[in-house]
């Protein structure tokens, strides 16, 4: 099973939408492995996103991510990377595909709703950034529905 890490960002916290994204995440069979709320601080944002420091977008990414609560969630599933980023849609929500998170609700680029890790392996820095292993719970979701 393979996990991922994604951020509800605080437009998406505080327009309501914690509950719609999370659903369509578990429609598309991924489970949630850690969740929890927090009002990130300014030093913890800056070491997250460190790789970007020397792009224009820094500054203001910063302090948007710093301005209301986010959501931080370790979704896991079979090729849950590759999923999450599916039902996002793309970065710009402009480009992306109608029915995704982006194209819905995302006014622009900068405030697109979701983070998500963009391979396997930022995947696993991510979760370690923000969560201890032992806070992470793994299991296979099923349903008598089916889809």
């Amino acid at each position: 099973m393979e996990s991922t890490f994604v951020i509800i960002k605080p437009n998406g916290v505080s327009q309501g939408l914690i509950g719609e994204v999370i659903n369509r995440y578990e429609k598309a069979r991924l489970s949630i492995s850690a969740m929890v709320i927090k009002q990130l601080q300014q030093d913890k944002v800056e070491a997250f996103y460190a790789e970007h420091k020397r792009q224009d977008f820094f500054a203001p990414l910063i302090k948007f991510m710093t301005t209301a609560p986010v959501v931080l969630l370790v979704l896991s599933g079979d090729n849950a990377v590759q999923t999450a980023r599916s039902v996002n849609g793309s970065t710009s929500p402009a480009d992306a595909a109608p029915g995704t998170i982006r194209y819905d609700f995302a006014p622009d680029t900068r405030r697109n709703i979701v983070h998500a890790s963009d391979s396997v392996n930022s995947a696993k820095r991510e979760i370690a950034f923000w969560f201890d292993k032992k806070e992470l719970v793994y299991y296979k979701p099923f349903s008598f529905v089916k889809a």
